[in-house]
């Protein structure tokens, strides 16, 4: 464990091992607050669902951050790699809001942005959000949606972009595992809370994603249970 003075979890009376296993449920799979609750109670660990949401608003994005470092400097390496941009509506009291999501080739999710318009200004900030942090990519591919050639023409990628019938199928695919949380959430009442939610979700799904159908059955487990190690010792030092 790391010195006091750097211990996210120092003034905690539960063990990160518990916080670190709630977070993980709660974020990963389409679970409430109160059945993350009841699956820690048949494993003998008594907590309150008002208590997962504290671990998980907390030490969430300390988790995904971290993520985020382990992966930035391999992600970089291959900024010559193919995005897939796309678009999906999210319902905040009632309102239309837009998650822009940026994919590699491979299917792990690069960025996430929460935007009310979906217009040439919001393309233009989300690509220069991801493209700060990954650099350019050699092809960008998006759908028909005009502010995606606007915002590129600024900043001049335009000849990099690739649109297609069923090219961009991977970026929304990518949308699927966020919708079925956001299900389980009863969708979102801040646009806020959705921006933070969609950051960890993002770093919690490429971190346990591990392709099982690219792989044999062992090395999918081994895999898997390397994955397990790096988030159990997430913030420790």
């Amino acid at each position: 464990m790391s010195d006091d003075k750097t211990n996210p979890f120092r003034y905690l009376k539960t063990s990160p091992e518990i916080i670190r296993l709630a977070v993980m449920l709660y974020v990963r799979f389409p679970l409430s607050l109160r059945n993350v609750e009841d699956l820690l109670h048949e494993r003998g660990i008594e907590v309150s669902h008002e208590t997962v949401r504290f671990w998980w608003n907390r030490f969430g994005p300390m988790f995904a951050a971290e993520i985020r470092r382990n992966r930035i400097s391999r992600m970089q390496s291959y900024s010559n790699w193919r995005w897939h941009l796309d678009e999906v509506f999210v319902k905040i009291n009632g309102e239309t809001h837009y998650l822009w999501r940026a994919v590699d080739h491979e299917g792990e999710v690069l960025e996430s942005y929460v935007t009310k318009r979906r217009d040439r200004k919001a393309a233009l900030k989300f690509l220069r959000k991801s493209m700060k942090r990954y650099g350019r990519p050699e092809v960008i591919v998006t759908d028909k949606l005009r502010s995606y050639g606007a915002a590129l023409k600024d900043i001049g990628n335009a000849r990099r972009q690739e649109t297609g019938r069923w090219v961009n199928n991977r970026a929304e695919n990518s949308h699927l595992p966020f919708r079925r949380r956001e299900r389980a959430m009863l969708r979102f009442r801040q646009m806020r809370c959705l921006q933070k939610f969609a950051g960890v979700h993002s770093s919690v799904h490429n971190h346990y994603n591990q392709e099982r159908h690219l792989h044999s059955r062992d090395s999918f487990k081994l895999n898997r249970s390397a994955a397990l190690s790096e988030w159990r010792q997430l913030c420790s030092g």
